[in-house]
């Protein structure tokens, strides 16, 4: 991964010409995301109550998939992006699995749900509440995390069901680098629907959109984001041992990728 580049918040270290051409893509593609997901919101809410739940789930995922597709299309053609999402097409015939990648931006989900069409994702329980996000969410059956108790309940049941769940283990979005403290969710869920842990590395050159990082500040475009496999974890027996495990190997990976 290359070295991470500061966010270019000094007039100087640009012409005014490329400033207002980086503010201009910054906003532009924060409102047709929000566009886009107010769009979906409202075609969404007839359809959770009107079809069946399984029929409602998979309209749900595949409308969310294809949405957020033409999305990171539209970050590549307007410049914001350089992506290499190539590896995550390899998940499409894998079978259940829980998808456990680091949390660096806020942008992380959105790209890797644009590459399956059976991903459920475990979710903030305030978001489902979001007029922009909640209303697809639940036609999706998404997960919250809420009740934990719940989460694993229904992120097990997803998964013998023959979906792929996606869970950050640290929770939230790494404030500190390579990752954060992780959460050992992840080895509860693998460890009862007995499926296998992928891991994802996420390796980016920007923190635009991570912890800390106000949405206004202007990044140096383009930001270069590639998705990689990482190692798949077979069902731990035991949560807490697996937790450090996973995180002890995020650290290496990414430390790695770092020095590279």
């Amino acid at each position: 991964m290359t070295e991470s580049r500061a966010l270019d918040t000094d007039a100087s270290s640009s012409t005014p010409g490329r400033a207002v051409y980086e503010y201009a893509t910054l906003y532009s593609s924060l409102a047709l995301f929000a566009l886009l997901c107010l769009s979906w919101s409202l075609i969404t809410v007839p359809l959770f109550v009107l079809l069946p739940r399984r029929v409602a789930q998979r309209a749900g995922r595949y409308g969310i998939m294809a949405g957020l597709r033409l999305y990171t299309r539209w970050l590549e053609r307007c410049g914001a992006y350089r992506l290499d999402l190539r590896a995550l097409d390899a998940l499409r015939d894998s079978g259940p699995l829980i998808l456990a990648p680091n949390h660096p931006s806020l942008i992380d989900a959105i790209l890797i749900l644009s590459h399956h069409p059976n991903l459920s994702c475990v979710m903030k329980a305030d978001l489902m509440g979001n007029i922009l996000l909640g209303p697809g969410a639940r036609l999706a059956r998404f997960i919250h995390n809420g009740s934990p108790r719940q989460m694993v309940r229904e992120a097990v049941a997803d998964l013998r069901r023959g979906g792929l769940v996606l869970l950050f283990p640290e929770g939230s979005r790494s404030a500190n680098a390579p990752v954060d403290s992780f959460k050992k969710s992840v080895g509860v869920i693998a460890r009862r629907a007995r499926v296998p842990v992928q891991t994802l590395l996420i390796e980016t050159d920007s923190t635009c959109l991570g912890k800390g990082c106000a949405w206004w500040t202007r990044p140096a475009l383009p930001i270069s984001y590639r998705v990689r496999l990482g190692r798949r974890f077979d069902p731990p027996q035991h949560p807490e041992a697996f937790r450090v495990e996973l995180e002890r190997y995020f650290r290496s990976e990414l430390t790695r990728a770092c020095a590279r």
